[in-house]
């Protein structure tokens, strides 16, 4: 005994179970993969294993830690093995902490710096829409009363309608909450997550207002997502340029 507290006591089971999942991300490799998966999609792990710069024997057992952690959910097709982010949890997770880092990585080329520009703009985090695109789309939504972020995140009554009047449908019966704030890595401001942040985005991307740019994460506002934002939320085009 120590303190008057023992190995059983349920403060060290917690601060165990904690330290665990924080060894998970602490190394580079699984951070990498992590930030890859923040696209939403499904990759292969041997396109994680170019994207983290390690051979594949490597790869697969960082996978095979992530996966057992809970972090990561995997499928088998055929020879090919699949990984994605397990839910949105850990998403959130991944892009809060990455929120906190100080300094970016300097740009070595000016491919780097492009590309570091465009995902700045406008991207997607796991299944919402995030960076300078993000930021605008909820200040536009908060501005009009759609959505509140005075005590979270929460869409009002005319938010609701709005959503129902744009034709975009929000799975009430979802053990996601309806609308959170997720903290920003590049505008360090929350953006608009949960069930209402991944239904605008999935219907942006379905309808043509974005589309993905690049191998990265990257998305763009196109000429008639321009002209609907401002039709439908008052934004100007050059905001989102």
């Amino acid at each position: 005994m120590l303190g008057g507290m023992t190995s059983r006591d349920p403060r060290n089971l917690q601060a165990a179970q904690l330290a665990r999942f924080a060894g998970l991300i602490a190394d580079e490799t699984r951070a990498a993969c992590l930030l890859a998966l923040l696209d939403g999609r499904a990759w292969t792990a041997s396109e994680l294993a170019r994207h983290a710069g390690v051979a594949a024997s490597t790869l697969s057992e960082h996978l095979g830690k992530l996966v057992a952690g809970g972090l990561l959910a995997e499928e088998r097709q055929g020879r090919h093995r699949y990984v994605r982010l397990a839910d949105a949890r850990v998403a959130q997770v991944v892009e809060e902490l990455s929120a906190q880092v100080g300094a970016r990585p300097r740009v070595r080329s000016l491919r780097e710096a492009s590309a570091g520009s465009a995902m700045a703009r406008g991207r997607t985090c796991y299944d919402h829409l995030a960076g300078r695109l993000g930021i605008v789309v909820a200040d536009a939504l908060t501005e009009r009363q759609l959505l509140r972020q005075d005590t979270g995140f929460a869409l009002t009554d005319a938010g609701l309608a709005w959503f129902d009047s744009v034709g975009i449908d929000l799975d009430r019966s979802s053990r996601r909450p309806l609308a959170r704030g997720c903290l920003d890595w590049t505008e360090r401001r929350p953006h608009l997550a949960g069930v209402a942040g991944a239904a605008l985005c999935r219907h942006a991307l379905e309808v043509g207002w974005c589309v993905r740019i690049g191998s990265e994460r990257a998305v763009k506002v196109t000429a008639e997502g321009e002209r609907a934002l401002a039709q439908l939320l008052g934004i100007e085009a050059g905001v989102l340029r």
